[in-house]
């Protein structure tokens, strides 16, 4: 294992006591649940609040974006684990103004149960809860109901966040959410698997030189294993999907981002983002505010993903609304 750790079995709380001492101007740990990264920087005028979650091993989703105007807090479960009831509800309990909270998480059965139950807890003090789980990952079912969140997160949970950053009540800030998950669509390529910090072995086993396009952030199955291609290969590939899916109209205004999968470099992900700039501006369509880097990852993996926003006024109107978190600033 190719990993810098003390215990496996340590790595959340070493983590999460690392990362509140290094962004203590942003975020602290909640003082009844440390497993609660709760904003220092949270508007002091009551709305509705926002808060994300689900397993670690996935940095800088969730806790990098609890800060201002953005995510109020963030449950943070074990590794590739969902968090249990009793934080999602202690969440709740710890940033609530009395204009309710929005529950985001990625579609996964765990997470959902979970973020229920503490729905359900909230709601006996009195408190609403909404809920929208993401849903961008094309590939993971024909149904969108049935998809699971990846990298896509990331917009929907600032559409929501700047909505709620406006003074929309819950309703309102729920409807934008449900609108960014509707016209986001991503789609990835794993090289190698992530490694388990307790057993230090790999989820699954891939051979050196081999990809699989489809496979998500926690190792399931993509479309099919094959030799590695170029990356303008793989580009085409993955937005040959993504586009069949979004049945974008010519002249649409889109946002794109890169997402490195924890161990892709840089380098190559800004060659990634080349050819989906030259493909996408040869079909005529508009990008706008393109990403590359590390937002949603899986530890070590080697890979990365592909995600296309579909743009209107509404949507591109909160995206561009003003945050500050540990790795997300928009001016």
């Amino acid at each position: 294992m190719k990993r810098l750790i003390n215990d496996g079995y340590d790595v959340v709380e070493e983590m999460l006591e690392g990362y509140t001492k290094v962004h203590a101007d942003y975020v602290k740990l909640d003082p009844n649940d440390d497993r609660v990264v709760v904003s220092n920087v949270m508007s002091e005028e009551p709305r509705v609040r926002i808060i994300l979650g689900g397993g670690s091993g996935h940095e800088p989703l969730f806790l990098g974006y609890v800060g201002k105007d953005f995510a109020d807090a963030a449950v943070v479960g074990n590794v590739n684990t969902s968090p249990s009831p009793e934080p999602c509800y202690n969440a709740v309990k710890a940033v609530d103004s009395g204009k309710g909270c929005l529950y985001l998480y990625g579609n996964y059965a765990g997470d959902v149960m979970n973020f229920d139950m503490g729905a359900e807890m909230a709601e006996e003090d009195g408190i609403r809860v909404e809920t929208v789980t993401v849903k961008d990952d094309i590939y993971s079912s024909l149904n969108f109901e049935d998809r699971r969140g990846v990298a896509g997160d990331l917009f929907v949970f600032k559409v929501a966040a700047a909505a709620a950053a406006k003074g929309l009540d819950l309703d309102a800030v729920k409807a934008a959410a449900e609108k960014a998950n509707k016209n986001t669509f991503s789609m990835g390529v794993a090289l190698s698997s992530a490694t388990l910090p307790v057993t230090g072995k790999t989820i699954f086993q891939m051979d050196e030189g081999d990809m699989e396009v489809g496979m998500g952030i926690h190792g399931e199955p993509g479309i099919e294993r094959s030799k590695l291609k170029p990356a303008n290969e793989v580009v085409d590939e993955l937005l040959g999907h993504i586009l069949e899916e979004a049945n974008l109209s010519d002249g649409e205004e889109v946002q794109v981002l890169i997402n490195g999968l924890g161990g892709l470099p840089l380098m190559d992900q800004y060659i990634c983002y080349r050819r989906v700039d030259q493909v996408l501006t040869e079909k005529g369509f508009k990008i706008h505010k393109p990403l590359v880097g590390n937002y949603a990852t899986s530890m070590d993996m080697i890979g990365m993903s592909v995600t296309v926003v579909r743009l209107d006024e509404e949507l591109k109107e909160l995206l561009d609304a003003p945050c500050d978190t540990p790795y997300l600033k928009v001016k």
